[in-house]
């Protein structure tokens, strides 16, 4: 495995939320320039697995962000170096106007970040018609554009992505997921995306990471996972 390859490398890892450990010495990659997949069942240790990566919860272990320590500090300093998350449940301000949470997505950057909403109208039409209307009267689709569009406002090297899937119809989740393709394809932006949609998921990674009960059981290609027969037969239901 070269690890140069890897925009992002947890080594060891551990976290948990009090006296419960959920992550038990996770050893993983994020491979530069494309989407790596972290996949499980509900419970697994996925999203406290993003959340470990951006400083939300308190960890053992190291992650190297371009080969730079990041373990230890805080959320704001983790997303200034370039790393965006986009959380569970997508994390929209819902009272604010599209224009509005994509300006809160700019809040660090000086100069005028009209460019830089353009730039994500390119990506998501759809939220230039929506410009002025309040995010809570968009469609859980437009919520979930919305709130990648707002994570990517500040350029960044790492996008983690939560779930984006969930309660989603299968014709808007393909929509988004070419999407995501367009801005690595322009941006080089790296996508860590947890999902427990494990075929949408194999198609679209180069990399996977197959997580049970806080410890990763399998590792490798997408491709190669995808054909494994225990992970057919458990995750992809054929």
């Amino acid at each position: 495995m070269d690890t140069e390859n890897f925009l992002l490398q947890v080594k060891s890892l551990h976290a948990g939320y009090g006296p419960t450990r959920v992550l038990h010495g996770l050893d993983f990659g994020v491979v530069r320039g494309g989407v790596t997949a972290l996949l499980g069942a509900n419970g697994a240790g996925k999203t406290t697995t993003l959340r470990a990566i951006s400083g939300m919860v308190r960890i053992s272990g190291e992650i190297l962000f371009d080969g730079t320590p990041i373990s230890g500090l805080a959320t704001e300093a983790i997303a200034a170096r370039g790393v965006a998350h986009v959380p569970d449940g997508r994390g929209t301000f819902m009272e604010l106007s599209v224009e509005e949470n994509l300006r809160l997505g700019a809040y660090t950057k000086r100069g005028d970040p009209r460019p830089d909403m353009e730039r994500m109208f390119g990506y998501f039409p759809k939220l230039k018609q929506r410009f002025r209307q309040q995010a809570g009267t968009l469609s859980g689709g437009e919520q979930q554009m919305l709130a990648i569009a707002r994570a990517l406002m500040l350029h960044p090297r790492l996008l983690l992505l939560d779930e984006p899937s969930f309660g989603l119809a299968p014709l808007i989740v393909r929509e988004i997921f070419a999407i995501m393709r367009q801005i690595i394809a322009a941006e080089g932006t790296s996508i860590l995306v947890v999902e427990q949609n494990a075929s949408l998921a194999l198609a679209i990674a180069e990399r996977a990471y197959l997580l049970e009960t806080g410890r990763i059981v399998m590792s490798g290609l997408a491709a190669d996972i995808r054909k494994d027969e225990a992970v057919r037969r458990s995750y992809l239901g054929y």
